[in-house]
C-alpha cells in the first residue's frame, strides 16, 4: 500500500470513528432506557370485573402517552402481572417487579387481600405502590411508600349514613360480604354509625359463593322498626342481594358500597336494582355532569378514550387505575428522574389534582387525600345512575 493511500484510509477511519463517537452520543437523547412501571391486577377470576378494566386503562394510558412522547424524553414500559385474584401469587409477582423487573413505581392491587399481601413487598424495597383497592386498611395506618386511589370504605360509611339522615332513617339493617373488603367496611360503617344518629337493629352476613341470600334478608325484614338496609360487599353478593330483596318485596330503602358502582351490577341486579342507591364516583355519570363541574372535563376524556377504544362502558374501577397511572407519571415528572424515593416524595405533595375519582390532596398523615365530597350519591333510574341529593 501506497504512503498517500494508507493516509486516505487513515482520513477515512478517523472521519468514521468521528461519526460513531457523534452518533453514541446522541443516542441516550433518542433511545434512552425505558422507565419501568409495575402493575399487578387481578385482570382475570372472580375478581376480573375489577381487574379487567383496570389492566386496559393502564396499557390504553401507556400506549397514548408513549405516542405523545413518554415522560422526561424517555418511554413508558408497563410491566403487567395477573394475580387472578389470588393473594400468595399477588405477592410472587410484587417481588418479581422488585428483583428481576426493576420497577420504579407500581399501580395495582385489585382487591384488598392481593393488595394487603403485597404491601410489605414495596415497603421493604422503598418502592411506591399506588394500590387501586378499597379498604381503609391499605392507608391506615399510613406506610411511607404506599398509597391509593378509591375512596375508603370508611368513608363510604360515612356519605350513606349522611344520605340515610338527610332522609330521617334512623334504624337500619346490614347484610355484609365475609369477603376482606365486606368484612372491612362493615367495621367501619359500626364505628361511625353512632355519629349519625343511627341504629344497627339486624347484622347478617353472607359467604362468597352463596347463592341465595333469603334466609338473612328475612331475618332483616322482620325486624320490629326496620327503616333501610345497607350491604357492605363487592362482586356478584350485592347483585344476589338485590334480587333477593326485590323477590322478598322489602319495599324499604337498600344501600350498596362503591364496590358495585358499574354498569354490570345493574345488569346483574336487573330490575330489582331500580331505587338502590351507592356513593360513587362522578365517572357514572359524566354525561350529566354541570360545564362548571371541576372534573368534568377529566372524566369526559377518560370515558371517551376507553369506551372508544375498548367498545364496553367504563367503569370506576378503570378509573381508579387511570387516576393511579397519572399520579405516578406526574410525581415522576416533579421527581424529574426515577429515584423511587423523589417519586414517593412527590406523590405525598400532591395537591388538588383532579381525577377522574376525585381532586387529590395528600399528606404525610393521608396517602389518599378524599373526603366525602369526592363521591356522589347515586340512584339507579330507568336502569341508568342518577346523581340525587346535596353535595
Amino acid at each position: 500500500m501506497t504512503k498517500s493511500a494508507f493516509g486516505r484510509q487513515s482520513l477515512r477511519a478517523s472521519a468514521l470513528q468521528a461519526l460513531a463517537v457523534t452518533t453514541l452520543l446522541s443516542l441516550p437523547a433518542l433511545a434512552a432506557d425505558p422507565i419501568k412501571i409495575g402493575a399487578v391486577l387481578s385482570a382475570s377470576g372472580p375478581a376480573a370485573f375489577l381487574g379487567d378494566p383496570e389492566a386496559k386503562t393502564l396499557k390504553i394510558y401507556v400506549e397514548e402517552l408513549n405516542k405523545k412522547g413518554g415522560v422526561l424524553g424517555r418511554q413508558i414500559e408497563l410491566v403487567l402481572y395477573d394475580d387472578g385474584g389470588d393473594a400468595n401469587k399477588a405477592r410472587t409477582f410484587a417481588t418479581r417487579l422488585i428483583e428481576d423487573d426493576k420497577v420504579v413505581a407500581m399501580v395495582g392491587g385489585s382487591t384488598t387481600g392481593t393488595t394487603m399481601a403485597m404491601i410489605p413487598v414495596f415497603e421493604d424495597a422503598k418502592v411506591p405502590f399506588v394500590s387501586v383497592a378499597g379498604a381503609i386498611e391499605i392507608i391506615e395506618p399510613v406506610r411511607s411508600f404506599v398509597f391509593k386511589t378509591p375512596h375508603t370504605d370508611k368513608t363510604a360509611c360515612e356519605k350513606i349514613f349522611e344520605d340515610m339522615k338527610a332522609r330521617s332513617l334512623t334504624k337500619i339493617g346490614m347484610i355484609s360480604g365475609t369477603d376482606g373488603f365486606g368484612k372491612s367496611m362493615r367495621t367501619q360503617c359500626l364505628r361511625v354509625v353512632k355519629d349519625y344518629g343511627i341504629t344497627i337493629v339486624a347484622d347478617e352476613s353472607y359467604g362468597a359463593t352463596d347463592s341465595d341470600m333469603t334466609p338473612q334478608l328475612n331475618k332483616i325484614k322482620n325486624t320490629a322498626g326496620l327503616q333501610a338496609v345497607v350491604n357492605p360487599g363487592f362482586g356478584q353478593g350485592p347483585a344476589i342481594v338485590t334480587r333477593n330483596y326485590g323477590q322478598l318485596s322489602i319495599g324499604l330503602p337498600l344501600y350498596q358500597s362503591h364496590g358495585v358502582a358499574s354498569k354490570s351490577f345493574i345488569d346483574l341486579a336487573g330490575p330489582a336494582a331500580e331505587g338502590i342507591r351507592l356513593p360513587a364516583p362522578a365517572l357514572l355519570v359524566a354525561d350529566k355532569l354541570a360545564d362548571a363541574d371541576k372534573q368534568k372535563a377529566v372524566v369526559t376524556a377518560y370515558k371517551t378514550s376507553y369506551e372508544k377504544a375498548v367498545g364496553q362502558p367504563v367503569s370506576t374501577f378503570g378509573g381508579y387505575a387511570f387516576d393511579g397511572i397519572q399520579l405516578v407519571v406526574e410525581a415522576i415528572q416533579k421527581a424529574k428522574g426515577t429515584d423511587p424515593q423523589k417519586i414517593r416524595d412527590a406523590l405525598e405533595a400532591t395537591k388538588g389534582y383532579v381525577g377522574v375519582t376525585g381532586i387529590y390532596t395528600m399528606s404525610a398523615t393521608d396517602h389518599l387525600g378524599l373526603g366525602t365530597e369526592s363521591f356522589r350519591m347515586l340512584e339507579v333510574r330507568n336502569g341508568g345512575w342518577v346523581e340525587v341529593g346535596a353535595r
